[in-house]
């Protein structure tokens, strides 16, 4: 009697040492998940969208989207692709430290006529890993803009 009274004391200490290591375990993985997340750095873009409007053919097609890091660790760009060859990216060098802001630039080809909605694929070690970033327009057939102002002069 004594030993089997024994064995379910042992038994239900093994099981409750279980339980302990299960808590345990969940704890622990818990704590190291919130600490790998907590430190990213996060684009807040003044905006997403970049409207042309209308604009004449040839006439200048650089625009660019400013952004800040407002997370807590350095945001660091590893590529930027326009959708097409009509639209050339490029990239801030280096990390955006926390608070900073930095800019994406994007040239458009306006010597193609008509309207067009092109993207900008942004991939980074952010929050976000990849952003996609819209360039939209119109583009009239005529002077550039810079032919008009030749005339004035």
């Amino acid at each position: 009697m004594t030993y089997k009274l024994f064995t379910k004391v042992e038994n239900a200490s093994i099981l409750n040492v279980r339980k302990l290591l299960f808590v345990f375990t969940l704890i622990l993985g818990g704590t190291l998940f919130a600490q790998d997340t907590a430190k990213k750095g996060v684009f807040k873009f003044e905006t997403e969208v970049i409207d042309y409007g209308t604009i004449n053919q040839n006439s200048d097609g650089v625009r660019s989207f400013k952004f800040t890091n407002v997370g807590n660790a350095p945001i660091v760009i590893t590529g930027v692709k326009g959708s097409c060859g009509c639209t050339v990216p490029t990239k801030p060098e280096g990390a955006i430290m926390p608070g900073e802001s930095a800019e994406i630039g994007v040239k458009y080809a306006t010597d193609r006529i008509g309207a067009f909605s092109k993207t900008v694929t942004v991939t980074s070690n952010a929050s976000k890993e990849t952003v996609l970033l819209t360039i939209k327009g119109n583009v009239l057939a005529g002077k550039s803009d810079s032919d008009e102002s030749k005339k004035v002069q």
